[in-house]
C-alpha cells in the first residue's frame, strides 16, 4: 500500500458526478419543448406513464439519467472504500477512469442511437471494470 494518499482516485467519481448533470440539462432541454409540443400540463406528469407519449429519443434521455443513478452507485461506493483504505494505486485510478469512460459511452449510445446489444456491451464491460476493482481491493487484503 501507498504511504501517501493519491487524491487523484477521487477525480473520477467527481467526472462521473459531472456527468451525470450534463445528463440532467439534456434531459431537460429536450423534455420540456417535447412536452410543450405534446400539449402535457406538467401537474399531469406526476401520473405514471404520462410522459409515455413524448418521443422516443426524448425518453431515451431520461432513461439514462436514471441508469445514472443506479450501477454508478457501487461505484462511488467503491471509490469511497479504495480511497478510504488507502489502495489509491496508478491501477486502481486507471480502473476508476476506464469505469467513467465507459458510462460516458452508455450514455452517449442510449441516448442516440440506442442500439441495445451495444449499450449492453459497455454496460458489461463497466461491470467488469468494477469487478476488477473490487479483486484490486481484496487482493490488497492479502
Amino acid at each position: 500500500m501507498p504511504s501517501v494518499i493519491n487524491h487523484d482516485l477521487l477525480h473520477p467519481m467527481l467526472g462521473l458526478i459531472c456527468w451525470t448533470f450534463v445528463i440532467w440539462l439534456w434531459m431537460y432541454a429536450t423534455r420540456i419543448p417535447a412536452m410543450q409540443a405534446a400539449n402535457i400540463d406538467p401537474d399531469e406528469a406526476t401520473r405514471p406513464g404520462s410522459l409515455d407519449g413524448l418521443p422516443d429519443k426524448v425518453r431515451f434521455i431520461a432513461d439514462n439519467y436514471n441508469h445514472l443513478h443506479e450501477q454508478p452507485t457501487v461505484f462511488y461506493a467503491l471509490i469511497t472504500y479504495t480511497f478510504l483504505v488507502g489502495n489509491t494505486t496508478d491501477v486502481t485510478v486507471s480502473l476508476a477512469w476506464s469505469y467513467v469512460v465507459l458510462r460516458v459511452v452508455h450514455s452517449l449510445v442510449q441516448c442516440t442511437v440506442n442500439k441495445v446489444l451495444v449499450r449492453f456491451a459497455v454496460f458489461a464491460a463497466s461491470s467488469l471494470v468494477l469487478i476488477t476493482l473490487v479483486i484490486t481491493n481484496l487482493l490488497a487484503l492479502i
